[in-house]
């Protein structure tokens, strides 16, 4: 009995070895074919921002500012968006508060949905935005607007639909 449980327990481990050589082959492999990939025509940059819907501002800003420590703008209106900003430094990257401009803003939207706030959508550079709006057309990533809008920092941007992002709402900002 027992050398059959041994025999066995000997012929799955040797189909595991097996599988695993297997995997290992296949991925070895794949990386060659990425490799012989040509370059893309616009590439992704860092992460600029986290954005976060937040019921008040000021509540927000004061628990980054005065409990955690961190450096915060002044907030700051932006009526073609909706909503009033404050960014807060992280050293590698920044949190945006939102805060709704008016009942039409997306972020009232948001926070009806949401009442106690949350994320929003992430923030990641791209070293040309207009490329890479042309390419995700292609690709039938759906965008939020037509033509890229000025953001926060002044530069063109672009968001792209959450459902063809797996459910995050990403904002493309040119570098």
């Amino acid at each position: 009995m027992a050398a059959s449980v041994l025999k066995v327990a000997v012929t799955c481990l040797s189909r595991c070895a097996q599988h695993r050589a297997a995997a290992a082959r296949t991925f070895s492999s794949s990386l060659s074919v990425r490799q012989s990939v040509p370059p893309a025509l616009w590439k992704l940059g860092r992460l600029n921002h986290v954005a976060i819907a937040v019921p008040d501002l000021e509540k927000a800003t004061a628990l980054y500012r005065d409990v955690l420590g961190a450096q915060v703008s002044a907030a700051v209106p932006l009526p073609e968006h909706g909503v009033y900003t404050v960014f807060v430094e992280l050293g590698n990257t920044k949190l945006e508060l939102l805060h709704p401009l008016g009942e039409k803003s997306p972020i009232a939207g948001f926070l009806q949905k949401n009442r106690s706030g949350g994320m929003h959508h992430i923030c990641i550079e791209v070293d040309d935005i207009n490329t890479a709006i042309a390419d995700l057309k292609v690709k039938n990533i759906r965008l939020l607007s037509a033509e890229p809008r000025i953001g926060a920092h002044g530069k063109p941007v672009m968001f792209l639909h959450p459902k063809d992002c797996d459910g995050v709402l990403v904002e493309l900002e040119q570098a």
